[in-house]
């Protein structure tokens, strides 16, 4: 096969260096995996060390950086039609607290390194490409995810977003203003031409189907909500059973119940996770007071999601009447529906496979992105690199190749200057 003048090979060495150093920013050793893992989360000492890594790799690459009042970088490479909307790329670089080297990183570094690839072969574009940092899209710290990218598209409101805490009360927008990242442009972005995003596929379906790329066609619904329990404190050996109020035994009743929803197959391809389980006092004698935990619901089809959420409810219900001395609240944490990606610019993506001979498949991300959020902006799509290891993420032994990651950033090249337009 012979290259097209706009299929574009970029320096997977360099992509590869460039990873591994960012991967050190937040690293820690893994007791558990005896393997290097990165614990970067949002707007912490060690994500702000990140973020002016990238920023510094951005203006080597020539690229002129704004930084905006949700902390969201964007790095810019001019065309020659300055007035035409820029084509965007990009991810994240937070993390959460048990993560590797690839998840969001593999997007704002292969932006980068499509940016240079392209200075080197003398290529000009006639419109702008950016590549984009987005702030807080794991949610794991402030309890939204997607949540640089939710604001900047208009779904959440800056004052919302700013006013979130992490669990030691440190709000949002205080962290952005200590760690510098308070930055001045408006937050709220104009729509691009395009967005593309770079993304290992955190689950086995490439690599069971013995491909390199898939070609995402959207990204499943997603509920988060946390339930608090009171209940009441009480001895663990004098109390006899039927006169607690156990918080902890309920939470374990809801886990239960989760597990069975899914089982029962009556609402879709539905998936259920207890991430986030805590009960006080925490202590090995006494009755849980209160229970507090987190539930992650998944759904590709967003009636069967709204069924989940109501059966879930009703059970709520019930566990609060089926005895004295149980009280429940949730509050929502994040919820988005089902979001289907472009179809012309999933052909670009599959076209430049094609171009590159690289085999590649359709596939809907379980994970949430944030091509997601800036989908409401801008005709969108994603491109996955394969992932090993059964594809496992947010952990450790999160693992693509050098040769997996050249080959999607090759992709994402290419498909930038066919979108971005060359002159």
């Amino acid at each position: 096969m012979t290259p097209t003048p706009d299929t574009i090979t970029v320096n997977g060495d360099r992509l590869w260096q460039s990873l591994m150093d960012l991967a050190e920013i937040g690293a820690y050793d893994d007791e558990r995996t005896g393997l290097r893992g990165v614990d970067r989360l949002a707007l912490t000492d060690a994500d702000a060390v990140g973020r002016r890594q990238v920023i510094m790799w951005m203006e080597q690459a020539g690229l002129t950086v704004r930084i905006d009042r949700m902390g969201n970088i964007y790095g810019r490479r001019e065309g020659t039609d300055p007035t035409a909307a820029p084509v965007l790329t990009g991810s994240h670089i937070d993390s959460v607290a048990t993560a590797g080297a690839f998840d969001g990183c593999l997007g704002v570094l292969g932006g980068i390194e499509a940016v240079r690839t392209l200075d080197e072969r003398g290529i000009t574009t006639r419109r702008p490409i950016e590549v984009g940092v987005f702030t807080e899209e794991e949610g794991v710290r402030f309890g939204t995810d997607m949540l640089g990218s939710a604001v900047a598209a208009g779904r959440l409101t800056l004052e919302y977003a700013h006013a979130l805490t992490d669990r030691d009360g440190l709000t949002l927008g205080g962290e952005l203003t200590r760690t510098g990242f308070d930055g001045p442009t408006d937050v709220c972005l104009a729509p691009p031409h395009a967005y593309v995003e770079c993304h290992i596929e955190q689950g086995p379906v490439l690599a069971e189907n013995d491909v390199e790329i898939g070609v995402v066609t959207g990204v499943q619904g997603i509920s988060w909500q946390e339930i608090t329990i009171h209940g009441r404190a009480a001895h663990a050996g004098t109390t006899p059973t039927r006169l607690r109020a156990d918080a902890g035994l309920a939470a374990a009743q809801i886990i239960v119940h989760l597990r069975a929803l899914v089982d029962s197959g009556e609402y879709g391809d539905l998936r259920a996770t207890v991430g986030h389980l805590v009960v006080h006092p925490d202590l090995t004698n006494i009755v849980p007071a209160r229970a507090e935990l987190t539930v992650d619901l998944r759904n590709p089809d967003d009636a069967s999601m709204a069924r989940a959420e109501e059966a879930l409810a009703a059970f709520l219900r019930d566990l609060e009447n089926s005895g004295p001395g149980l009280s429940l609240t949730t509050r929502r944490m994040a919820r988005t529906a089902y979001v289907p990606f472009d179809e012309g610019v999933r052909k670009v993506i599959a076209q430049a496979a094609d171009d590159h001979g690289l085999d590649h498949i359709s596939l809907l991300s379980g994970a949430g992105h944030d091509a997601q959020e800036i989908a409401a902006l801008c005709p969108t799509a994603m491109i996955f690199v394969r992932g090993e290891y059964d594809g496992i993420s947010h952990n450790p032994r999160e693992y693509s190749t050098p040769e997996a990651c050249a080959h999607g950033v090759d992709v994402l090249a290419t498909t930038l200057l066919r979108l971005a337009g060359q002159d």
